[in-house]
């Protein structure tokens, strides 16, 4: 089979590898979408501490696929079956596990991140997997190029649990990325009654707009303070996720936030300068919550795919480009562009 293999920085080679053989209870999974995400461009920068020097390892953790070949001991499960699969992958037996948190497991794997991922043919799905239930069927009418985005709408989800946005809110979401649409879709699904969305590249802001936003600012030209206050008749937002991975924009958010708002940290920073500023007063005297979130549960996952699944969301306009498994380099390239929302491998 062809696969994407990750040897060091920007060295992910495609080769011929054997076709994964399975353990009586594991499956084999024939992938049929892939997303690139901002984890894939980390590590084929060499800069992911899960893939440290030496590594060999095929990225690619937003997996969809079919039931290929399935282990003798495997039950409830068939060949040909279409699921996604939830990456993260707990020790199942920690405080963190037991409550349903499997994704803040000190001892979590991944796939595409601790094993071999799903930028490939096939990829092997260990049995732990079906044992903690990340195996989640998907709809026969679901694009799996759209079911590969569950995993990235499970984190949204997560980030938007913390805020608990409630129907009426004025919600701000500063970057407008493939998350960040995600996020102004989810708040609208919510019942937010205004979304604001702030975003420094003008051309990603076509994308809040058609995602639902009732105002798009570019804060580079606009007031986005002032922006704000306008739609909220001076109050300031309810809830404001932080999609990007940036200092001010974290900083500003307690000042942004109306008195008891929520803010949730959604986009972690830089490892080398993971630090902010921020005036502690307006966190107690407007009695600010804020919050971060990271990564998602397989609870999470499956909540989002029974979003998907059911059509209560319609997540195909961030499928912007798809790249055979040939071209993984330049879909990793499109991906960090930025010029796409999502970029999708479909093997």
């Amino acid at each position: 089979m062809l696969a994407a293999v990750y040897y060091g920085p920007h060295d992910i080679r495609l080769e011929e590898r054997p076709v994964p053989e399975i353990g009586p209870g594991e499956i084999l999974l024939k992938v049929v979408s892939a997303g690139v995400c901002g984890t894939d461009l980390r590590i084929w920068h060499g800069a992911h501490r899960k893939f440290p020097p030496g590594t060999v390892r095929v990225p690619g953790h937003e997996v969809v696929g079919d039931i290929a070949a399935l282990g003798a001991e495997v039950k409830g499960l068939e060949v040909g079956q279409r699921v996604m699969v939830a990456p993260n992958i707990g020790c199942g037996h920690c405080r963190q596990c037991v409550s349903g948190n499997n994704n803040r497991c000190a001892n979590y794997g991944g796939l595409g991140v601790t094993m071999d991922g799903g930028f490939a043919e096939y990829v092997r799905i260990p049995a732990p997997y079906l044992l903690q239930g990340n195996l989640i069927p998907i709809n026969d009418g679901v694009d799996p190029a759209v079911a590969a985005l569950i995993e990235p709408f499970a984190c949204v989800l997560r980030g938007q649990d913390a805020l608990d946005i409630q129907p009426g809110d004025v919600v701000l979401v500063v970057g407008a990325g493939p998350i960040g649409v995600m996020h102004t879709m989810l708040a609208r699904l919510r019942g937010a009654g205004r979304v604001v969305v702030s975003e420094v590249q003008a051309a990603r802001l076509p994308h809040a707009r058609a995602a639902g936003a009732d105002r798009v600012v570019n804060p580079q030209e606009e007031d986005l303070s002032a922006a704000l206050m306008e739609e909220s008749h001076g109050e300031g937002a309810d809830a404001i996720i932080v999609a990007a991975p940036a200092h001010r924009a974290q900083e500003e958010a307690l000042a942004l936030a109306a008195i008891g708002g929520r803010i949730n940290f959604f986009g972690g920073l830089p490892s080398d300068r993971p630090t902010i500023q921020f005036n502690a007063n307006l966190v107690h005297y407007k009695e600010l919550r804020v919050t971060g979130t990271t990564a998602c549960s397989t609870q999470d996952c499956r909540r989002a795919a029974a979003i998907v699944n059911a059509g209560r969301i319609d997540l195909a306009p961030l499928v912007s480009q798809r790249y055979a498994l040939g071209a993984t380099l330049a879909a990793l390239a499109a991906a960090e562009s930025q010029t796409a929302l999502k970029v999708i491998i479909e093997p």
